[in-house]
């Protein structure tokens, strides 16, 4: 039986909170290793580029196709791949120049897959996710894919744009220690970040946040208000479900014992793995203080209730000995003395208007009004 397809019509498309879903219906069955794109949306065609540089010179190119970069890179320099893009046959053809296991070429098309950390003989295979702040607000989430080999770094995006300006800033400048490191350590330099983005991320949701907070107890009739902060509660359940991974894959690969990173990078890692760590503890203090303003926004909201029903409480109480004294007067019978007094009328208002006074007194001495 066909399975069906699960819908979220609850939240908006951008705030859907989808689990990590490695195989679609199109997929089932398939040999392992087929190179079948597995996405929300449909791929973007791969555009090259190739930074080549040592201590002394640097040099970028944009290649129209994947022969003519393979031409281009170099044994003795450190080679920078990087494709913006998964259709085109660009990723199946340069891991294919550079002997990548079928799998990885596999995982690298289906942008399902939580972020992790492979290892082979030769080389090594990182998955993440990069977190960008859209003009409107919005966050994109985009999957990228790493492969060190020897001297050469690929980067595998799902479409143009990422934050790895300030890594081609420094590659062109020659400031800093990063034309005099190893291919390991480009590596390194671009996870970390990927992964200083993510506090980008977390300081404009900690923005709203602090919007919603002066909110929380004026905004009691208002809907807006719980639907704004539900989406900012999913948001960070989607990013706790991409961050936390992160910190695994950190930690596994400072335990490696693979040739193709130096112990010279373990420095780093430790401090990779603990930015990791802190992006974590920030994310959890943003979602409990969601969590709080929740539960202000509700209290506000049965403290404006609880007023509301006290004060009607209060006139109807006034109201019930008026109402009995209005219900015994209005009886139809014939020997009712004060019936046929002059004085009966006004001195049975004024009575019944003392009573309320009392009452309203009464209150006050307890402090209910």
């Amino acid at each position: 039986m066909r399975r069906k397809k699960r819908q979220h019509a609850a939240l908006p498309k951008r705030n859907r909170v989808v689990p990590f879903v490695g195989v679609s219906d199109e997929t089932a069955g398939l040999p392992p290793g087929s190179a079948v794109y597995i996405g929300d949306t449909e791929p973007t065609r791969a555009t090259l580029s190739l930074y080549s540089y040592d201590q002394q010179s640097w040099r970028m190119e944009c290649p129209v196709a994947a022969p003519i970069l393979i031409d281009l890179l170099s044994a003795d320099r450190i080679n920078w791949i990087n494709i913006n893009g998964l259709s085109g046959g660009a990723v199946e053809s340069i891991c294919g120049y550079l002997g990548i296991h079928p799998l990885v070429i596999e995982d690298i098309l289906n942008t399902k897959h939580r972020p992790k950390i492979e290892t082979f003989s030769d080389h090594v295979f990182i998955i993440i996710k990069m977190l960008t702040l859209q003009d409107a607000g919005e966050i994109d989430y985009e999957q990228v894919s790493f492969i060190l080999k020897g001297n050469t770094v690929v980067t595998i995006q799902e479409r143009p744009g990422d934050c790895f300006k300030q890594v081609r800033d420094r590659i062109v400048s020659g400031l800093g220690r990063l034309r005099q490191k190893g291919a390991d350590y480009l590596m390194y330099a671009l996870l970390d970040l990927i992964v200083d983005n993510y506090f980008v991320v977390l300081e404009n949701l900690g923005d709203r946040l602090e919007t919603y907070e002066t909110m929380a107890t004026e905004a009691a009739e208002s809907r807006q208000f719980m639907v704004g902060l539900q989406e900012i509660k999913a948001e960070f359940l989607r990013m706790r479900r991409t961050v936390w991974p992160v910190r695994d894959m950190v930690s596994t690969l400072m335990r490696l014992d693979t040739e193709q990173i130096g112990a010279e990078l373990s420095p780093y890692l430790r401090d990779l793995h603990e930015n990791t760590v802190q992006s974590i503890e920030a994310l959890e203090t943003y979602r409990e203080y969601t969590a709080g303003l929740v539960d202000i926004y509700l209290s506000s909201v049965n403290n404006r209730m609880g007023e509301v029903m006290k004060v009607l409480t209060i006139i109807s109480t006034i109201f019930i000995p008026l109402t009995f004294i209005a219900g015994v007067y209005g009886m139809n019978f014939k020997f009712m003395p004060e019936l046929e007094k002059t004085w009966g009328y006004p001195v049975i208002l004024g009575a019944m208007a003392l009573v309320a006074v009392g009452e309203l007194f009464y209150f006050r001495k307890k402090k209910w009004i």
